[in-house]
């Protein structure tokens, strides 16, 4: 599954989305394509990298059942968000549970950027990091 056009299209993308200098291949890339996450921070970059790339089916496979929607409409979103930039700020993990921190910067058609600023819950269950929910702390 790795061979198709979509992907090597991305793969010369440097850094890989989520800002790793590594690059996608070596990144997020194997994540998409069915690898378990390490941490719930390697998860969270690769979900974020996900929406930049509009893979909402690999959001939706690592999103916990408990909590995730029917869909995202990533397709059909208007005015288009333009994926700016990501910053971890903290990666906490307690056994199998975890909360990683972050601002994401982001655009809407020709609008000014703007900051997404989320503590996120995961949980790992059978060996795999899901985001559960987040909060957006105020400021």
């Amino acid at each position: 599954m790795h061979g198709t056009a979509t992907l090597r299209a991305i793969d010369t993308l440097t850094p890989c989305p989520c800002g790793n200098p590594a690059g996608y291949a070596s990144c997020c890339g194997p994540l998409h394509e069915g690898a378990p996450a390490p941490d719930a921070e390697a998860l969270m970059r690769s979900r974020y990298s996900a929406y930049v790339l509009k893979r909402e089916d690999y959001l939706l496979a690592t999103w916990h059942p408990s909590t995730r929607p029917a869909h995202l409409k990533l397709a059909a979103q208007q005015p288009v968000p333009t994926w700016l930039g990501l910053d971890v700020k903290r990666h906490e993990a307690d056994g199998d549970r975890a909360v990683v921190e972050f601002v994401a910067r982001l655009r809407y058609g020709g609008g000014k950027a703007q900051r997404m600023h989320e503590v996120s819950r995961f949980v790992r269950e059978d060996g795999r990091w899901f985001y559960v929910d987040g909060e957006f702390p105020e400021g």
